[in-house]
């Protein structure tokens, strides 16, 4: 990190502003050296100045100078922002510019990276900055805005500092066991403080099922027999035209899918193909992606038809979304009703697409079905990336080793290895043990010019 780069850090294209960031040891004498105006390395800390951009004797743009020197940065190191006035060329020329006098072009995520590296931020604020970004909603903007701010590192470095005093408190009593003054460490007292890090892995690891939800939302297949108003019930959802909608069975042969902010959870739709046995190639593949659809959906909405008999095909789809979180709509309860289902089932909703019918009361079955009403009560400090998720549940499986070492008397400076794995694996979480590879991999993720 002892080079200089550059990149424009708003979107590329044609408006009001673009700002250029610049970051480290050469900023401020490399963008002194293309600017007119103020000598831009006598100028306080903080102060934003007002100048030219030159190339030689050519003016290329008339812009706003924010310098801001280390350590109080984004980065910890100089950093300069140019508010260039929005335009490609313009901006283009700019970065340009900079680069000639020796910046380098960043690589997408690597602002936040050498801030988490120079130790501005840790891994999990930093997730949360990505996390902000994407965003789209206002219960997502809230979880990310409780990385950002530190609550969930907050979280997770109680638990290592409950770990540490175990730790500590162990060691003192292997090397100092002269130390009347110093409480022992008993193997029932690591039992019971073992124990409630336990029960709060557990909480955290059962309050990231609602963390998913909130950043990944609930992914949503529709599915059934062609023509009982599957892609009618998209558009109805969606309030748009997104699925084509005709009475000729087969219509919709490849997944369509489309976005609905349910109150701040996101459902992402797919509109399958109609299940059926059919010769049509083409039609079949559809098929086979609505069934591999069945597995990896989060909620299945299977639609049946009000004014025909339900057919041996659709009781055996119900026997397998049935141990699935499922939604059964009973479709065109504005025509004759024909259909008797030879199981009962409390998911089942009455609807007619033609009509708008039903609509509200799916919409609330999906709340109570996923509990939402509790999401957007709670505090939104959730763990949301699945590695963390992964290593927490590693955690829970050495606190298991724990209590069979226990269990088995086995001595305590040997349980004290499985308390300091515990510890670095938290660890890895908030970003104080980790590997190159695996930091690389995440800011590679981020937007170029954050």
């Amino acid at each position: 990190m002892e080079d200089t780069i550059v990149a424009i850090s708003t979107a590329l294209g044609v408006g009001a502003i673009s700002i250029i960031r610049v970051s480290g040891s050469d900023s401020i004498s490399i963008v002194n050296s293309i600017f007119k105006g103020k000598n831009l390395e006598e100028v306080p800390s903080h102060t934003i100045n007002y100048g030219k951009i030159i190339d030689k004797n050519e003016e290329i743009d008339e812009v706003l100078v924010s310098v801001m020197k280390s350590p109080k940065t984004f980065t910890t190191e100089d950093v300069v922002e140019i508010n260039c006035h929005g335009g490609i060329m313009t901006t283009e020329k700019v970065l340009e510019l900079l680069i000639r006098k020796g910046c380098r072009l960043a690589e997408p995520g690597e602002f936040t990276k050498r801030a988490f590296l120079n130790g501005r931020i840790d891994l999990t604020e930093a997730e949360g900055i990505m996390d902000l970004i994407d965003a789209k909603t206002e219960n997502m903007r809230k979880m990310a805005m409780n990385k950002v701010n530190g609550r969930v590192s907050g979280m997770i470095q109680d638990l290592r500092n409950s770990l540490a005093q175990i730790i500590s408190n162990i060691e003192v009593n292997i090397d100092y066991p002269e130390y009347d003054d110093i409480e022992e460490m008993t193997t029932d007292m690591i039992k019971d403080r073992v124990g409630n890090i336990e029960n709060e892995i557990s909480k955290i690891l059962k309050e990231s099922e609602s963390g998913k939800i909130l950043k990944e939302g609930i992914k949503t297949s529709i599915i059934g027999r062609p023509n009982v108003g599957k892609s009618s019930l998209l558009n109805l959802l969606l309030d748009e035209d997104k699925a084509i909608v005709t009475d000729i069975e087969g219509t919709t042969r490849d997944i369509v899918e489309g976005t609905l902010n349910l109150d701040g959870i996101i459902l992402n739709m797919i509109d399958t193909a109609g299940i059926r046995k059919t010769d049509n190639i083409v039609e079949q593949i559809g098929v086979n992606k609505s069934i591999d659809l069945i597995e990896k959906s989060d909620l299945i909405l299977f639609v049946l038809n009000n004014n025909e008999k339900i057919t041996e095909d659709e009781i055996n789809l119900y026997e397998q979304i049935k141990d699935k979180n499922h939604i059964i709509i009973i479709n065109k309860i504005d025509l004759e009703s024909k259909l008797e289902l030879p199981f009962s089932d409390e998911n089942i909703i009455k609807m007619s697409t033609i009509n708008n019918t039903g609509l509200d009361d799916l919409k609330n079955k999906i709340k109570v079905l996923f509990k939402l009403e509790n999401i957007e009560t709670s505090d939104f400090t959730y763990i949301t990336n699945s590695k963390d998720i992964a290593i927490l549940k590693d955690c829970l499986d050495s606190i298991n080793d724990i209590k069979e070492s226990l269990k088995h008397d086995v001595s305590i400076d040997m349980i004290e290895i499985d308390i300091k794995n515990i510890w670095n694996k938290l660890g890895e979480i908030i970003g104080l043990t980790y590997e190159d590879e695996l930091i690389d991999y995440m800011f590679s993720h981020f937007c170029l010019g954050k």
